[in-house]
């Protein structure tokens, strides 16, 4: 285009009307180009930073060994967001809901390395011959479960102390918990009541105590049983008082994992306010059959008003009923668990009773958690039910016994189908508890 000096006639000045139109098109095309480009570099920080689900992050390989998800530094690039996507996080990650993988690794410890075992969950020593069922590990859809660090834990938990309240499940995971730690320091026992079901250890380095409290109802009870189970009366229950064997020590705790669960199924007359007001499975005595239903829930509801309105603050977790897998009868019919692997998501359904407990126990706990939170206590579900269902291999079995089948390869012995060899599927409920305590607020 040519500029001329001398004045612009009539057609000229037409041209630079068309001209100035022009190059302000251009201007604004240059202004969205840049504008597009600047969207464009956004956009690819994103989609640099987003963490997608573990399934989609990573190809399927045989290798069970899990890499580190990359943390996305979404702070950096829009800080006002920070706490939304956190909470979009915890709402995609429940670390409850997922699948047993294999891992070639296996436990943190043996029957060898830990001496901490009770002789009917040691699988190993007593004859078990298969060894499969070590080689698997929880883990969650869409979040990553560390591994336990024991150095870790022991240092969160020095000149502290837990309590594992509850029966002979919390006495079998208070067994894997020392087991796993044992490996970095030996606890030593300080304590054990007469029939050695309470027990308490001491960690003289980190000035640690660990403790387990046999309350199998956790409310007040009179129970007329051996130890083996077998019953000389029915065992009468205080569905208003608490078991004092728990509740006395309970300012002593930062830390309680509390459950309850199977014992509720055994015949009991139920007691409220100085009165008999029926039972549970008491054909013969005259009495309104209420439940155990009705009896667990009015349990529950106690011990949870007991902790939320304690004016000791401790952390405590409240663990899900632990289910069994009995199969062709039941511990005193003849029922076993023979099964070597884990069962896959839609291959079991859970029992009836295990699903009404944990109905309540998700009910109550629901509850209470509101109320706690309003009153300065931490109370959290650790609900290791639905992980668990999917494990009938990791039970003692027949193994209960040392060598049962030594003298008769055909011998008929009872079976344990609801405690847990040790190593075995319980150890990654410590995962679990180790997750929670120091990255709790992530999940719901």
């Amino acid at each position: 285009m040519r500029w001329d000096s001398k004045p612009l006639s009539s057609h000229y000045k037409h041209n630079h009307i068309f001209v100035k139109f022009g190059v302000s098109i251009l201007l604004l095309g240059l202004a969205f180009r840049l504008f597009s480009s600047d969207s464009i570099r956004i956009s690819s920080v994103l989609e640099e930073t987003h963490t997608p689900p573990l399934a989609e992050a990573e190809p399927k390989t045989d290798s069970p060994v899990l890499s580190q998800p990359i943390q996305p530094p979404l702070s950096s690039v829009f800080p006002e967001n920070e706490t939304q996507t956190s909470e979009i996080v915890a709402e995609k990650c429940d670390i409850f809901m997922g699948d047993w993988i294999a891992d070639e690794s296996g436990p943190a410890y043996t029957n060898e390395s830990c001496h901490a075992i009770e002789g009917h969950q040691n699988c190993m020593s007593n004859g078990r011959p298969d060894s499969g069922y070590l080689y698997w590990r929880w883990n969650p859809r869409n979040c990553e479960l560390p591994r336990f660090n024991s150095e870790r834990f022991l240092d969160l938990m020095r000149n502290k102390s837990w309590a594992f309240i509850g029966d002979s499940i919390s006495r079998n995971h208070v067994q894997s918990l020392l087991c796993i730690l044992s490996q970095v320091e030996q606890a030593v026992e300080v304590y054990h009541d007469e029939e050695y079901r309470s027990k308490r250890w001491h960690f003289p380095s980190h000035n640690f105590t660990l403790s387990v409290i046999w309350t199998p109802f956790l409310i007040k009870a009179a129970i007329f049983e051996d130890l083996n189970g077998v019953s000389s009366s029915e065992i009468q229950l205080y569905l208003d008082k608490l078991d004092e064997r728990w509740t006395e020590q309970y300012k002593d705790f930062d830390y309680a994992v509390i459950s309850g669960g199977k014992w509720f199924l055994k015949t009991a007359i139920y007691h409220d306010n100085n009165n008999i007001t029926g039972c549970h499975y008491c054909p013969g005595k005259n009495l309104t059959e209420l439940g155990f239903d009705y009896a667990y829930r009015k349990a529950l509801q106690l011990v949870l008003n007991f902790i939320t309105s304690n004016d000791h603050k401790a952390f405590v977790f409240f663990r899900t009923t632990t289910p069994d897998h009995f199969e062709n009868g039941e511990w005193f019919s003849g029922g076993n668990c023979n099964r070597t692997m884990p069962f896959k998501e839609g291959e079991v359904d859970m029992r009836g009773i295990d699903t009404i407990m944990r109905d309540i126990e998700l009910e109550e706990t629901g509850k209470a958690v509101k109320v706690g939170s309003g009153n300065g206590v931490i109370l959290k579900l650790l609900d290791t039910t639905l992980l668990s269902v999917l494990r009938p291999d990791g039970h003692p079995g027949p193994y209960r016994q040392f060598q049962p089948f030594a003298k008769d390869k055909n011998a008929i012995v009872q079976n344990d189908c609801l405690h847990w060899c040790l190593p075995g599927p319980i150890d990654s409920w410590n995962d679990l508890l180790m997750e929670l305590v120091v990255n709790g607020e992530k999940y719901r």
